[in-house]
């Protein structure tokens, strides 16, 4: 009995350091934001009168915009991430497809770092002048959020009974109708977790769209960078940006925690 409460009491404790190392921080930015220039050199300080000039700032330098089009370039990237991944999750599920190798080579691209993949697609976006728009970004996104939707969708459509399927192929259903009725609607929470967790890696994605889109089609990230000046830091405006990137992230990972262990670990149950 006291083993168990020993391994109670310190799974608590380990919860709440979490959380202090997550809430902290989030509430220093909270209360930068509303603080004047001269009150953010007391880090310290927690009560006083909020003052709404750094948010003024931020909401008039176009945050918002660039807000739009990474939600444009996230919601694409998703997209056709969940299509093509979902089908090649069901082909490597059901099929064995390529066998453990694509199981696990699918994350090769994880693995290369980012300033390998940039300048093709920087190059490749010059000779089709699409430079400084959405298109080559969306594309650089796809790099590495189609291979972790796909290996996140492998472990949910492992996790289907192949009774399933094949009660209903013995009931007249084509292999398509099979899928469409009775396979998807069994995955579609994590179809859905799937979504939100590519949403994110795209959403707080900033090395791509520095390089391929700095300019007039800058996203969220970039454009919060922008508040880093040759005077220095904009501390409170940069602050009030980073509130608007993070919050619906934090919602978003409420809705996915326990599919996201699921789906991650899933992936690689069966080969």
């Amino acid at each position: 009995m006291r083993k168990p409460k020993l391994l109670s009491v310190l799974r608590i404790t380990l919860l709440w350091v979490a959380a202090i190392f997550v809430i902290v921080p989030l509430a220093w930015i909270t209360l930068a934001s509303f603080k004047t220039p001269q009150e953010l050199n007391d880090p310290g300080l927690v009560l006083f009168t909020p003052n709404f000039d750094s948010w003024a700032s931020v909401l008039s330098s176009g945050i918002l915009d660039a807000a739009y089009r990474s939600l444009v370039v996230g919601l694409v990237t998703v997209g056709i991430s969940i299509v093509v991944g979902g089908m090649g999750a069901y082909a490597i599920s059901k099929y064995k497809a390529g066998g453990s190798v694509t199981r696990f080579g699918i994350l090769a691209a994880q693995v290369l770092p980012p300033a390998v993949l940039v300048f093709p697609f920087l190059t490749m976006a010059y000779a089709l002048r699409l430079n400084d728009t959405l298109v080559p970004v969306i594309f650089a996104h796809l790099s590495f959020v189609l291979p972790v939707v796909t290996w996140f969708l492998i472990g949910f459509f492992d996790a289907v009974p192949p009774a399933l399927e094949e009660q209903a192929r013995v009931d007249g259903f084509s292999r398509f109708r099979a899928f469409v009725l009775v396979v998807l609607p069994q995955v579609l929470p994590g179809i859905g977790a799937a979504a939100i967790f590519g949403f994110t890696l795209s959403w707080n994605d900033m090395f791509y769209g520095l390089i391929l889109a700095p300019g007039n089609a800058a996203i969220l990230p970039v454009a919060i960078s922008g508040f880093n000046t040759f005077r220095g830091v904009q501390l409170g405006a940069m602050s009030a940006a980073i509130l608007i990137a993070v919050v619906p992230v934090v919602i978003a990972s409420f809705f996915i925690q326990r599919k996201l262990v699921q789906g991650i670990s899933g992936g690689a149950v069966k080969s």
